[in-house]
């Protein structure tokens, strides 16, 4: 039998037998107080399985937490309407998870930019170029690191969270860094939630994650070399968190699921050996993301209480870790999906469990989430126009904690205890499993019928450049940029009166085709090379390809983080996919008898649509990936048939899907690149295919990036001042290159002198006939008057280097 509680500490009983599934107050059936123990060993009576979420979303139901930070940004608000909007957020996040069951409640999950950039804050790691010495750590300090500030101080680099589109901001250290506890922000919401009534876990960053997580600002040396040093902060910290009240803490170590050295695993053993001996509460290691893998031995030998694995990533290892793990450790179990919507197979699931922990020991057993709930959007029930036979088949953020507690429920007292809600999940996925909006047999078929022919250009890039040249006759450092231009406050009311009925169709489309001439007008008259017509029919480069193609879901509410006040609401792939119709040639035409420079088709490409959505789970995602590149392909091969001289296919989260394991990298990077070659191959040879990433690095996936074959890629470089451009310089890419030379996430403007400046770093990487000059990104989310100004100097550096090239040849 396994023994629930011990040291994990005191449990909540469920005492008005209340079900945070429905919502009811019902009591037990009087049938399932007499049944005998289940297979766990368990009597009816007894106390629940432990349930935990690691972590949730922070932004509010509403997007709160959003309209917050733009407005003291903007000079709006006060700080104090700022924090006490924080404050608001996290204690109804603490209320909502009590009431849907949740036991072991997080705390210090919540973040108003970023827990890495926090983290960072907390142990007094602020560049010297920030102006922090001692003391509290200022907001404008504080989002100067994240966004950039006055007298053009730059902002940290940002880059993805492992393989999530959640974007972190990259600590920078240097040789010999000082560190300190400068934030006490996990003690201050420990105590918030204790004044609420409400005992919380505190979740930190790991010490060895946070320093694999950072970059070396000066001199060669490994950050992780500063772990000895870093150490006394987390000791202090933990002390103060045990005198405050805690008894367990949370310390997230993904880093865990990755390759490591044998230096790093050696870290992991000097770290917590360090916490072990001083006066801390009990600590629970979170793994997620992945497997352990080869990392197991070191995660199991480490002095700790307790382990948070991911058993949906890396179903296999459940059994690995219930057989090495310590018995007198705390196992939580991430057994519900945190990075996807879909609802839970529950009797499938238990069963399994069952199996698993049949005559196991632990001294604590949770059920929680794969990781935290961050990365999914917050309450189904705010999805009222959502399709009911599709909101069936899915669970939010909300939905999962309940998910969670129906399932200890069945597992500590049996399922009749939660019968209703136990048979709607198995009526729920019955009716997806036969539902014929789900498959296509024509789009199988498609499928099937592709060829390696159709994922090859007709000639290599130097017979193709040649034509291109000679088409579309362009200066060196041809000027461009990313795609969409901004979404003015006028766009987005436009676009939500058309989308209530108040403004209609033609006079919207009048509204947008005004808007896209005036921005194609103000790009000739600054002398931008290539056009783009603004994207301002578009609400999201994903969700607006996804709107019209089939196989596609939407939501009103569902936000999810990306990274600061930057949200998305991420398609749902729920069925086979195509493409009933041409969806941007009309605009592309219009645009285009707008001027007589090249303007160039938009599209996303079919890897960024799958990352950037919740995919079916039904289908391998490599399958779902080919439907979509056939699905583009066709707006491809419309777009070149209209005229197109130039195609963007965006692939900004191509990276972003890399699996974290080197060892699982080909297969995806495989199927990845034929799927972005499929959609783009087709075409002519004097047809132009840009691709566009977002930021990563390309060192170890530089012969794939050559494989996609695209004749320019533009990619985000500014924040690394062009240090990702070494990966292209080394490989000797022979192909263009557009490497961005101003930073569109941080408000500032850049002078020319700075764009000169990367634009100069790029030249001792690049020849010049490979460099395109554009901004990192596209423009969607700046406004007119950083946009303005920063083009008009991104073409006169352009313009100087043109003129130094002269004189030089």
């Amino acid at each position: 039998m396994l023994l629930l509680f011990g040291k994990a500490g005191k449990a909540d009983r469920l005492q008005a037998p209340r079900n945070p599934a429905s919502g009811s107050a019902t009591a037990l059936p009087a049938s399932t107080r007499t049944m005998p123990p289940n297979l766990l060993g368990y009597d009816m009576s007894s106390e629940l399985l432990p349930v935990a979420t690691l972590g949730v979303p922070r932004i509010g139901r509403r997007r709160e937490l959003k309209f917050a930070l733009e407005s003291y940004w903007a000079g709006k608000s006060s700080a104090d309407d700022l924090l006490n909007t924080a404050k608001a957020l996290r204690a109804a996040s603490w209320r909502e998870q009590a009431e849907r069951g949740v036991t072991r409640i997080p705390s210090n999950d919540f973040s108003l930019y970023d827990h890495v950039l926090d983290t960072a804050v907390m142990v007094g790691a602020l560049p010297a170029a920030y102006g922090w010495t001692d003391g509290p750590v200022s907001l404008d300090t504080y989002f100067a690191m994240a966004r950039g500030g006055e007298g053009g101080l730059t902002a940290l680099e940002m880059t993805k969270w492992f393989d999530t589109n959640y974007h972190y901001m990259v600590p920078e250290l240097v040789h010999g860094q000082n560190f300190t506890l400068a934030s006490t922000k996990p003690i201050d919401e420990f105590l918030e939630a204790k004044a609420l009534g409400i005992h919380t876990r505190p979740v930190l960053l790991g010490p060895v994650t946070f320093l694999k997580l950072a970059k070396a600002r000066d001199g060669d040396f490994e950050p992780m070399t500063l772990l000895k040093t870093l150490m006394p902060v987390y000791v202090e910290l933990l002390g103060r968190l045990k005198e405050a009240g805690a008894d367990w803490v949370q310390i997230d170590e993904p880093t865990l699921v990755l390759d490591l050295t044998a230096e790093e695993r050696e870290a992991f053993r000097s770290a917590y050996g360090a916490l072990a001996v001083a006066d801390t509460p009990e600590i629970l290691v979170a793994t997620y993301f992945g497997p352990l893998g080869d990392n197991l031995d070191t995660a199991v030998s480490l002095p700790v209480g307790g382990l948070h694995v991911d058993c949906v990533r890396a179903p296999e290892q459940l059994e690995q870790v219930v057989t090495k793990a310590p018995s007198n450790w705390v196992l939580s179990l991430g057994v519900i999906d945190g990075r996807n919507i879909w609802r839970t197979d529950l009797a499938a699931l238990r069963e399994r469990l069952e199996n698993t922990l049949r005559g196991t020991s632990f001294v604590g057993i949770e059920l929680a989430p794969s990781s935290s709930l961050l990365h999914v959007p917050i309450d189904l029930d705010l999805e009222t126009a959502l399709d009911p036979e599709l909101k069936s088949w899915l669970a939010f953020a909300v939905q999962k904690m309940s998910e969670l507690w129906i399932l200890a429920s069945a597992l500590s007292r049996g399922e009749k205890s939660v019968w209703t809600d136990w048979q709607a999940t198995a009526d729920a996925l019955q009716t997806r499993a036969i539902s014929t909006r789900v498959h296509d047999a024509s789009v199988a078929a498609r499928t099937a019928a592709v060829d390696t022919a159709m994922e090859k250009r007709v000639s290599p890039f130097a017979e193709r450049s040649a034509l291109q040249h000679d088409r579309l006759k362009l200066p060196f450092f041809p000027t461009t940029t990313i795609g969409s231009f901004p979404q003015t406050a006028e766009v987005r009311k436009a676009r939500a009166a058309h989308a209530r009925g108040e403004m209609n169709d033609a006079d919207y489309a009048a509204f947008l085709r005004a808007r896209t001439a005036e921005t194609i007008r103000w790009q000739e008259e600054i002398g931008l090379d290539v056009l783009v017509h603004g994207e301002f029919e578009r609400n999201d480069m994903v969700q607006y390809f996804g709107e019209r193609l089939s196989g596609f879901a939407f939501t009103k509410h569902a936000w999810v983080q990306s990274y600061g006040s930057r949200y998305v609401r991420p398609p749902i792939i729920f069925g086979d996919v195509s493409r009933p119709a041409p969806m941007t040639v009309g605009w592309w035409r219009y645009a285009q008898s707008c001027t007589d420079k090249p303007m160039k088709g938009m599209l996303t490409g079919p890897v960024t649509i799958l990352n950037w959505s919740f995919v079916r789970d039904d289908l391998p995602r490599a399958d779902v990936c080919r439907q979509i590149a056939l699905a583009i392909r066709d707006e491809v091969l419309d777009l070149e048939k209209a005229g197109a001289a130039m195609i963007q296919i965006d692939e900004a989260a191509l990276r972003e899907g890399l699996p974290l394991r080197k060892s699982d990298w080909q297969t995806y990077l495989d199927w990845a690149v034929e799927s972005f070659r499929l959609t783009s191959s087709g075409v002519r040879d004097e047809t132009q295919i840009h691709t566009h990433m977002c930021y990563s690095e390309f060192n170890d996936i530089i012969e794939s990036i050559a494989a996609m074959d695209a004749d320019v890629i533009s990619i985000e470089t500014s924040r690394s001042r062009m240090e990702l451009l070494d990966a292209f310089r080394e490989f000797d890419y022979p192909n263009e290159i557009g490497p961005g030379v101003y930073d569109i996430h941080s408000p500032r403007v850049p002078t020319v002198v700075e764009m000169v400046d990367l634009l100069e770093h790029a030249r001792k990487r690049l020849a010049d006939r490979q460099i395109w000059v554009n901004p990192d990104c596209g423009l969607k989310t700046r406004k007119w008057d950083e946009v303005r100004p920063a083009l008009v100097n991104m073409v006169a550096a352009a313009a100087r280097l043109r003129a130094e090239a002269v004189v030089a040849a």
